[in-house]
């Protein structure tokens, strides 16, 4: 796996960290999801994506949730 990869992995989960607090995980995800939207270069989000679909194990499940409404 490339470093790119490994630090928009550790970006992604680091933002789940902070969500993670939110009781309501739909809600949560959709946090999460929205600041990826708002922050993050189309190719960062379309990296994260292709990851989250060929493999995805190393991000926790509610950014794997999130990443899932991105597409």
């Amino acid at each position: 796996m490339s470093n790119k990869i490994d630090i928009l992995i550790r970006m992604a989960n680091d933002i789940g960290n902070f969500f993670n607090a939110e009781s309501d995980k739909e809600l949560a995800a959709n946090g999460i999801k929205n600041h990826i939207v708002r922050t993050w270069d189309p190719r960062m989000r379309n990296a994260i994506i292709s990851y989250n679909k060929e493999d995805g194990s190393k991000l926790s499940d509610l950014v794997k949730s999130a990443i899932t409404k991105l597409g």
